[in-house]
């Protein structure tokens, strides 16, 4: 038994808690069978919101704990069970500040669950406040649509120390992960209940990173890749998710030296664009696209005067048949490209194939997808007159026409030049980012704020989830 205390001590002397607690117990489990032999409990560094429990016991076993508010046993959590082994780590989660709780160790055998420990109480510290500034309530009504009151919003901060929060519908923090020598430039909650993004130091411009980070809701790195290791050997801005197959799809910075003096320019000029890059689920290249494959930049008779960042990629998404939907900010356009040929199919916009109706153009589009009852959606920054708009049309493919549906004025307060998305909630509540404004908020029907928070910082984007497992 001292050889087991002594290595059970030296294991929870190597966990990286704030605090802890070392106790030994030796409480029976079900029918006399497993036996607790130590618990240690922490709050995590970069998130006081969770908390670990490190449990060991003396023999393998299906553990997990069960958890309350001490002012509210009425009210249950429990954790996800950590199956067959020894020892166990399990993490408490969408835990609120300041606040008393207690849990107990369960066993699971078959159908049968039972205590295996003693209840036991710890209180969580106050989030600090320098990250409580960082998301401020400003708007509420009383009543909100019922998807979003039981839903959250994803933010992600891009300066030093990079902060992902993930807010309530009261505007709380109630969950958020720090890193220090970087900032977060895109974050993207996955299918997995997982957190992807691009992150970089300062020295990476806006949206552009030179890391893909996947953080679990406990804290934990689920995958972690950076440039110039595998497939990954292009900077990488404005977009990362994964598609259907399982594979990370993220927007690359490509440069290419092209003879220019047509144009008045040289024979080895360098023009800036974009392109597509798919990793596999270890970080291996599986497809790789530019825009140079499909136009040739002396197309453009300005090209010497945007050759420093040609068209300027902002955001990627996936069609309804498969295919990416791939918006730029300065040519004001949208293509879509085949996801298996790489060739475009279509340009929307400026210069492009569709008709519109009068009035109906878009300038600048951000976070253009598709959204449910086939509605392209884009979040338009408004530069030509200041206003930003959210904008939705319904396309006629095979006739290259464009219907304008709904187009839903910003108050000028929320204006945005740059940056910035906007994501249905439902049919008729929509989700938008205001990212120079520093503002997130909900918009019901005629364009009416039902919602709002300020950041302390400028969001790329913010992202609805609808519900987030323990």
């Amino acid at each position: 038994m001292e050889i087991m205390i002594y290595r059970v001590f030296k294991i929870l002397q190597a966990t990286p808690v704030v605090s802890f607690f070392f106790l030994l117990l030796s409480g029976c489990g079900p029918d006399g069978g497993v036996k607790l032999i130590a618990v240690n409990e922490g709050a995590s560094a970069v998130n006081v919101l969770m908390q670990k429990i490190h449990i060991v016991c003396d023999q393998k076993a299906d553990i997990f704990v069960r958890y309350w508010e001490s002012a509210a046993p009425g009210k249950i959590f429990v954790t996800k069970v950590s199956p067959g082994k020894k020892e166990h780590t399990l993490s408490l989660l969408l835990l609120k500040p300041a606040t008393a709780y207690q849990y107990e160790v369960v066993a699971r055998s078959g159908k049968a669950e039972n205590s295996i420990s003693a209840v036991r109480t710890f209180v969580t510290k106050q989030i600090p406040m320098a990250t409580q500034e960082m998301v401020m309530p400003s708007e509420m009504q009383d009543t909100l649509p019922g998807r979003f009151l039981n839903g959250y919003t994803l933010i992600a901060r891009r300066d030093l120390p990079g902060q992902m929060y993930i807010v309530d519908a009261k505007g709380k923090i109630v969950w958020y992960h720090t890193i220090k020598d970087a900032g977060f430039k895109v974050a993207h909650f996955t299918k997995k209940a997982t957190v992807l993004s691009i992150a970089a130091p300062l020295s990476y411009p806006t949206s552009y990173g030179n890391e893909i980070l996947e953080i679990s809701l406990a804290g934990d790195t689920v995958f972690h890749l950076k440039k110039g290791e595998k497939g990954f050997d292009k900077t990488i801005h404005h977009e990362i998710f994964y598609n259907d197959l399982g594979q990370m799809v993220t927007l690359t910075l490509e440069k290419k030296v092209f003879d220019l003096s047509r144009a008045g320019g040289t024979k080895a000029d360098t023009v800036t664009g974009d392109g597509i890059l798919i990793l596999d689920d270890k970080g291996n290249k599986i497809w790789h696209w530019t825009v140079f494959d499909v136009l040739d930049p002396l197309t453009d008779p300005q090209i010497l005067k945007d050759k420093a960042d040609w068209l300027h990629a902002n955001s990627l998404s996936v069609d309804t048949d498969g295919n990416y939907l791939l918006s730029f900010y300065l040519s004001g356009q949208i293509w879509k490209i085949d996801a298996k040929t790489g060739k475009r199919i279509w340009t929307l916009g400026r210069g492009g194939d569709y008709a519109f109706p009068r009035g109906g153009m878009f300038h600048e589009a951000h976070a253009a997808y598709k959204a449910p009852g086939n509605r392209l959606t884009l979040f338009e920054n408004g530069t030509h007159r200041q206003r930003s708009r959210v904008l939705v049309y319904q396309l006629d493919e095979p006739g290259h026409k464009a219907y304008l549906n709904e187009s839903i004025e910003l108050p000028g307060y929320l204006y945005s030049e740059r940056m910035g998305s906007a994501y249905w909630v439902d049919d008729s509540s929509v989700l938008v980012c205001s990212a120079q404004a520093s503002s997130v908020s909900l918009l019901g029907p005629s364009g009416k704020i039902l919602w709002r928070i300020r950041t302390g910082f400028v969001p790329y984007r913010a992202e609805f989830i609808d519900r987030l497992p323990l």
